[in-house]
């Protein structure tokens, strides 16, 4: 049995650590671990108070960890042989699959990120473990080291999945976490995030921005992380008032980032940010648009210099004729739909005008306490909300439960739905020592829908936070 070599911290111990102990334990009696160390690491899921979907184009956000987060641990094998499992409590995650290491390297080197893909994608029943063996892949990528021993990994999270609480970033960022420890590699948060977005967006295929892996390997418990996603500057944290708190309700409704409504929304913004280009005579191939003002991030144009040019810019648009009309586009994960017709105005507008929101969110949590100052955080999520419904990306269910917090009054000041929209969660900014309030919420959503919604309370430490364990494998 293994021994645990370095001391747990009051956080580790909090997180039910010693019960993801127990359960390598019970996986060594069975014959997945061997006798080699294993490294452990945990990261958190993540509650988007404000930012969201302007992450993709270079918003301040503000995110703060939940209690729930995935547990992860590493071992290195004597053969060639990748094996994983997982006891995620959603069946569709749950995994046991092995691979043979010699399926991702061809001539001696790893695959392109594309080949990757497309072997993960080939089987249904085992493409999510993309998001956990991508990890291993990317890792070795970008460190240029050489893969020649198969890994063990063990995965159980308890982040809820289509919630938009990260549930996929918490298992990338727990997982690259263990095989940096195991692999002695020292990575920055934001390095740990880059990578783990490499593996959504390049071996998944899922168009994520970067805060759900920031948010997951950086957040600090009790606060909220600035993250300037330009395209990964923590910009500090700010610690959440002790007159407020965050909650979260699941409006029932499975959120997922590779949908459709996400990704063209996304493209429509991206698509706007083209057009905008060609409105101010900006050279888009030449790259003199890098060095205009609006360095490359649509939401570092203000909302007065959008609306000068708002007519130019059309409602929609089909992708053929956008394709006819422009080159260039600036997403390098999404892709055109010559067949589709993409909204543009709308989703163009949403993140410049969200930027001005979150930056006046983050000053006002600064100043002094009052109830003025709690309204006007509660109005901003309000307006937040409603800018993602006019996207597109709301749904009944996180419309009902932002009307009945609104409705509720004295003590609840602000709800938005939360991530990538399209259903998942909705943050609830309220008084301290809310809890009657927000099941009361729960219990009037439940008696209007029949569902039954997960409530979110608490944080945790993310990754970095909590660092490493190394447990090292002894007789019995």
């Amino acid at each position: 049995m293994f021994e645990l070599l370095n001391k747990l911290t009051e956080n580790q111990e909090r997180c039910k650590t010693g019960c993801f102990m127990d359960e390598l334990r019970l996986k060594q009696d069975e014959g997945f671990f061997s006798n080699a160390d294993i490294y452990l690491s945990r990261a958190p899921g993540r509650m988007d108070l404000m930012g969201g979907i302007a992450d993709y184009s270079g918003s301040l956000v503000l995110q703060m960890s939940i209690s729930e987060a995935a547990f992860a641990a590493a071992q290195l094998r004597s053969d060639q042989k990748i094996q994983i499992m997982s006891a995620c409590e959603d069946e569709d995650r749950s995994i046991n699959a092995g691979f043979e290491l010699k399926t991702f390297i061809s001539d001696g080197k790893i695959k392109d990120y594309a080949e990757l893909k497309s072997i993960f994608a080939e089987d249904s029943s085992t493409n999510w473990s993309a998001y956990i063996a991508g990890c291993i892949f990317v890792l070795a990528q970008e460190e240029n080291f050489q893969l020649d021993a198969g890994i063990n990994i063990y995965l159980n999270s308890t982040v809820p999945e289509g919630k938009g609480v990260s549930s996929s970033a918490a298992i990338e960022v727990a997982t690259m976490a263990a095989l940096t420890a195991l692999f002695d590699i020292e990575l920055s948060a934001r390095d740990l995030a880059i990578y783990c977005q490499k593996v959504e967006n390049l071996i998944v295929g899922a168009p994520c921005g970067i805060m759900d892996q920031m948010s997951s390997a950086a957040c600090k418990e009790n606060e909220l992380i600035e993250l300037l996603c330009q395209p990964a500057e923590l910009q500090g944290s700010i610690k959440i008032p002790d007159d407020l708190e965050v909650w979260g309700l699941d409006s029932g409704i499975k959120h997922s980032v590779g949908g459709a409504d996400y990704g063209s929304v996304r493209i429509g913004a991206f698509m706007g940010f083209r057009i905008i280009a060609d409105c101010l005579d900006i050279d888009f191939q030449q790259g003199a648009y890098e060095e205009n003002k609006f360095e490359s991030y649509l939401a570092n144009m203000s909302p007065s210099e959008f609306d000068a040019v708002i007519e130019q810019i059309p409602f929609e648009m089909s992708g053929a004729e956008f394709c006819e009309r422009y080159t260039g586009f600036h997403d390098t994960v999404t892709q055109i739909d010559p067949a589709v017709t993409y909204r543009i105005r709308v989703p163009a507008k949403h993140p410049v005008f969200e930027h001005q929101r979150v930056r006046h969110f983050a000053e006002l949590l600064q100043t002094k306490q009052s109830v003025r100052r709690n309204e006007l955080l509660g109005e901003l999520m309000y307006q937040s909300h409603r800018s993602y419904s006019d996207c597109g990306l709301g749904t009944d269910g996180t419309d009902l439960i932002v009307q009945l917090a609104r409705e509720t009054g004295a003590g609840i000041y602000g709800a938005k739905i939360t991530g990538g929209g399209s259903g998942g969660s909705v943050a609830i900014l309220c008084d301290k020592g809310s809890a009657q309030l927000i099941e009361k919420i729960a219990l009037d959503y439940k008696n209007s829908t029949g569902i039954d919604p997960y409530i979110f309370q608490g944080t945790s430490p993310g990754a970095i936070a909590f660092g490493t364990i190394r447990l090292c494998n002894v007789d019995s």
